[in-house]
Parts: structure tokens; sequence; C-alpha cells
């Protein structure tokens, strides 16, 4: 994992994501997920690139159960865009980086 991407938790998570001042991307994911080690480099991208406008954290589903549930977080990868503690993005599967990009983009 990147050093400046953070990982949350069910009990942070308010704090960390919903009271942020930057849009954060949340990445909903577990270790045996081959998808989403396939995002992984994208989300990397994200993290490095768009350091000042965005923050990116991960969220491992197997570790805490509460907020997936709480946002209908089915299927992994998941990507969850929050701005000024609103949920304004839902990504599900593996999608081009462009794509990604391009959904983001809007909030950024």
């Amino acid at each position: 994992m990147a050093e400046d991407i953070f990982s949350v938790t069910d009990e942070n998570f308010e704090e960390e994501v919903l009271k942020s001042d930057l849009p954060v991307l949340v990445d909903f994911w577990a270790v045996w997920c081959a998808p989403c080690r396939a995002i992984e480099p994208t989300v990397e991208h994200l993290s490095q690139n768009y350091k000042d406008k965005l923050r990116v954290v991960k969220l491992n589903v197997d570790e805490q159960m509460k907020t997936p549930s709480t946002y209908g977080v089915r299927g992994i990868p998941t990507l969850l865009l929050f701005k000024e503690g609103e949920l304004k993005e839902t990504i599900v599967g593996t999608l081009p980086q462009d794509t990604i990009l391009e959904i983001l983009s809007k909030h950024l």
C-alpha cells in the first residue's frame, strides 16, 4: 500500500472520511480479492497525483463490517467518493483508470 493511503476503520470512518476537508475516495477491498489488486495501481495513482485535491483511504471489508453494510457495499472492489460528508459517487468493479478519473474529476 502506498505510504499516503491510510486505512480506515468503522470506528474512525466518520472522523477520517465524513469530516474531511478534502473529498475522500474510499476503496473497499479484501486481501483475497484479485480484482481489488487489479485496481490497486489506479488507487495509488490517484493518491499520488491528486493528493492536494483528494484523500484516498482503504477499508478492509473482512475486518470492518459495519461501514460497508451502512453504505450498501455488496461486492468488491467498490470505490465510494465522499465530499463534505456526502456520498457523491459509487464505482463498482474494475473499471479502466481513465473511466475512474472521468467519474471523479467532476468532484475535484
